[in-house]
């Protein structure tokens, strides 16, 4: 609307400076016909008062002082020719594009000779004024052709350009006038048409899955289009509220089924090695022996941390399935690594401390089942390989101001392509289990501001790295 307006006052404008030119050609046009009549009336005039015979070779005798008289009284410069255009008095101020030329030009004795009024006007200019000069005939007393006439008019246009001027400034005070009312008028034509559509907006931008959306409630005089777009936007969020509820009931399924395994798996890790336990202590079991109580109490401890983290595990699912809240404590990394490993016969586990005792502050169930699944994975990938000499090397040992855990196997290794995925959940090389193991260590040490790490080689070996931050 604006561009409009602005477009329609350039457009008046040139229109208006247009009109004014034809009206001035027009104006000088006619008021040098009125000049040339005029002269024509002088010069019949003193025609019939000459003193000499009235013929073309005269003409300079007859004017050569009248010519200067009719100057003055009509200002205006003025020639006279033969009938074959040579020169044959003029004024002495003449103004004509050419000074030098003394006869009329052919193409304008021709042109003179074909009107049909007898007259012909050429339009000349200078650097700074615009000239008009008439050629036409005198007449002798028998309407003869006695000479050509030729008067040159200055075209002054200051008055007209004053009045151009002034009108244009009129005018673009009115289109200013009307660009201002029509600013006004757009902003608040714009507030009122666009007021539904920003609610809309606003709406719309406002939508989230997570929240309960509200409908648009439009009223009785809002236009067609308006009302079918909110018609649909409310169509949406009623499906939006359907496929929200959905959504959270598959989620809510998938939660407690992704749960349930990682519940199952981290039940399934000490019962394993509790059947071995208790299988070896049936075997190996004597009544006689002298130190049949020192191992009863150590198969008996052994039961018990599995039995409780399994307990700790049931007691955390019966509470919306979350796994066991974390307790700090100041532990002993050596001692519980190495109890942690007491539930393995595998003759091939070696343990290696660096010393006595490495502290740091972790729970010590969780810590049991960091040590208990990597070895669990260790022995795993072992029982895969061919190696005749199995080995698996669990390290305690202090490593700047971090206490560092290692379980290296010489098993069948991990491929390039599969070192980035080791720590992803349900990721596993193996034909069973459900590859929660290594994503719920890589949790539980993360979470004590901790870290993991990978070194292995295709069919050579694997290097498990665990740092936790150490106390003094």
């Amino acid at each position: 609307m604006l561009m409009l307006v602005v477009l329609a006052s350039i457009l008046i404008a040139a229109v208006t400076v247009y009109q004014y030119r034809e009206e001035a050609e027009d104006y000088h046009h006619d008021r040098l016909e009125r000049k040339q009549q005029n002269i024509k009336k002088h010069i019949n005039y003193v025609l019939q008062e000459a003193l000499y015979p009235v013929q073309t070779s005269n003409i300079p005798l007859i004017f050569q002082d009248e010519i200067y008289e009719i100057n003055r009284i009509h200002n205006l410069e003025l020639r006279f020719y033969d009938l074959d255009g040579a020169l044959l008095i003029k004024s002495k101020g003449f103004i004509d594009s050419d000074t030098t030329n003394t006869s009329v030009k052919p193409y304008i004795l021709k042109s003179l000779g074909a009107s049909s009024q007898k007259t012909f006007i050429e339009e000349f200019n200078t650097d700074t004024q615009n000239y008009q000069s008439s050629y036409s005939f005198i007449t002798d007393s028998n309407l003869e052709p006695l000479a050509i006439l030729n008067v040159s008019y200055i075209e002054e246009d200051g008055f007209i350009k004053d009045e151009l001027s002034e009108s244009l400034s009129r005018l673009a005070l009115a289109y200013l006038l009307m660009l201002a009312i029509a600013i006004i008028l757009a902003y608040f034509l714009s507030k009122y048409i666009t007021k539904s559509l920003n609610i809309i907006s606003q709406k719309i931008i406002d939508t989230k899955l997570n929240k309960r959306n509200k409908r648009i409630d439009v009223s009785q005089n809002t236009t067609v289009e308006i009302t079918n777009l909110v018609k649909a936007y409310n169509g949406m969020i009623d499906e939006l509220e359907i496929s929200a509820a959905q959504l959270a009931a598959s989620e809510r399924e998938a939660a407690w089924r992704e749960m349930a395994k990682q519940v199952a798996h981290e039940i399934k890790n000490p019962l394993t090695p509790m059947r071995l336990t208790v299988q070896s202590f049936q075997r190996k079991f004597d009544a006689n022996s002298p130190d049949i109580v020192e191992k009863t109490k150590e198969y008996s401890n052994t039961l018990i941390e599995q039995i409780d983290t399994m307990s700790a595990i049931a007691s955390a699912f019966s509470t919306y399935a979350q796994m066991p809240a974390q307790k700090d404590e100041t532990l002993n990394l050596v001692k519980i690594a190495k109890l942690a490993l007491d539930i393995f016969n595998e003759g091939y586990i070696y343990f290696t401390p660096q010393a006595a005792k490495i502290i740091a502050r972790f729970d010590r169930s969780q810590l049991i089942r960091v040590v208990n699944n990597l070895v669990k994975n260790s022995i795993q990938a072992l029982e895969q390989s061919t190696q005749e000499n199995p080995r698996i090397d669990v390290r305690v040992f202090m490593e700047d101001t971090f206490a560092a855990i290692t379980v290296e196997d010489n098993g069948i290794g991990i491929s390039e392509e599969n070192k980035d995925k080791v720590f992803e959940p349900k990721f596993t090389t193996k034909n069973s289990g459900m590859g929660l193991g290594l994503a719920m260590v890589k949790s539980i040490v993360e979470t004590y501001g901790g870290t993991i790490s990978l070194i292995s080689t295709k069919d050579k070996n694997t290097i498990f790295k665990v740092l936790i931050p150490a106390l003094p």
